[in-house]
């Protein structure tokens, strides 16, 4: 694969080759192939899915993680506790993506067998997009839970309080209908520190009074999470009703570290991830065809729920990105600035080349979904 001279505004890239790509640098960098191509497909399929942070653009520093010993590359995760329907594992510092994608496999399998099944993961490294692990469960008839945490970062203060003590705990759902599932991946906080990070690096700030100062202070401005001392991220409901957000970034903290039994009373272990995964079988409870009856319905009544003015019809979680997903298999893929550019000192430690270019003229379709995100 050769780099491109140019890379226009309208550059699109077939997710085939940004795959090979990324599965290439990742096993230069001494994961096993197999390993690798899960990271790699699963971080494009954030891309596909329009996700703004937790995609490829995770690849550079995972690829740092893994050059300085952060990330493991070999071995399995310790079984701490099998009972069945209920295990835990140590992860030992593997990658979180891959971790989380085998959890949801035994999880699934599991399900089969006992109508639900729970896998707790500690010391795992950063599992990424949560929601690249809902449709292939949820595709299959199967319902999926998966919520993720980080002991080790802090970010969030509880509601009523200056200093920072969670992390912002995103919490996905994968739910079956007789069409589309409906794919909810949300987080405890307003906005993920990813995206802070982002805006910035960019000098730009929140929408709107999305975090505070150490004083307690409302405002926009993402830097104030790097200042001496530092200001966190607002909880879902913000100012007003943060204590909600609040409560739910508590139970994902329960879920994820103290199900397993490792999290912020033990002593921080670096980057990484407490993840939580839950899948189960409706055949195994009122019936499959009974289930889909009901989500289908519901699914059905949101979408003919009549708009508020300025909106064309009101969406389902998860069917925005689906879209976004299917225009990209078919126009290719459009990378968010500045990725390749954080990858091609990688590229060229590895001697691989970037992926080619596919430029072409962006369908209105697809302009007008990007606008609507």
């Amino acid at each position: 694969m050769a780099a491109p001279t140019t890379t226009s505004s309208d550059a699109r890239f077939r997710p085939a080759g940004l795959i090979a790509f990324a599965t290439g640098l990742l096993t230069n960098s001494g994961l096993s192939e197999d390993r690798a191509h899960t990271v790699a497909a699963l971080l494009v399929e954030a891309d596909l899915l329009g996700h703004t942070t937790h995609r490829l653009a995770l690849l550079p520093a995972y690829l740092q993680q893994i050059s300085i010993g952060g990330m493991a590359v070999s071995g399995e995760p310790k079984i701490i506790s099998d009972r069945g329907a209920a295990i835990v594992w140590d992860g030992g510092r593997l990658p979180g993506v891959w971790l989380t994608s085998r959890a949801v496999a035994v999880a699934c399998e599991r399900a089969r067998a006992h109508g639900l099944a729970g896998v707790s993961i500690r010391n795992g490294h950063h599992i990424g997009g949560l929601a690249v692990f809902l449709e292939g469960p949820a595709r299959n008839g199967l319902a999926v839970i998966i919520a993720s945490s980080d002991p080790s970062v802090k970010g969030v203060a509880p509601y009523g309080g200056t200093a920072p003590l969670i992390t912002p705990n995103p919490l996905a759902a994968g739910i079956p209908t007789d069409g589309d599932p409906i794919l909810i991946d949300i987080s405890a906080s307003i906005a993920t520190l990813g995206l802070a990070d982002r805006l910035r690096g960019a000098g730009q700030k929140f929408p709107a009074a999305w975090a505070i100062d150490a004083a307690g202070n409302p405002t926009d401005d993402p830097a104030v999470l790097t200042r001496d001392p530092p200001g966190t991220i607002l909880p879902v409901g913000g100012i007003d009703h943060g204590h909600k957000g609040y409560a739910l970034g508590l139970l994902v903290e329960v879920l994820t570290q103290v199900l397993s039994g490792f999290g912020r009373a033990d002593p921080p272990a670096g980057w990484g991830a407490s993840v939580w995964v839950q899948v189960l079988d409706p055949a195994m409870f009122a019936g499959r065809e009974a289930f889909m009856r009901q989500t289908s319905w519901l699914a059905n009544a949101c979408r003919a729920n009549p708009p508020r003015p300025g909106l064309d019809s009101v969406r389902l979680p998860g069917e925005q990105g689906l879209r976004r997903k299917r225009a990209a298999l078919i126009n290719g893929l459009q990378l968010h600035p500045g990725i390749l550019d954080a990858l091609q000192p990688w590229a060229e430690r590895f001697g691989a080349g970037l992926p080619h270019t596919r430029l072409v003229r962006i369908p209105q379709t697809v302009d007008r979904l990007k606008g609507a995100s």
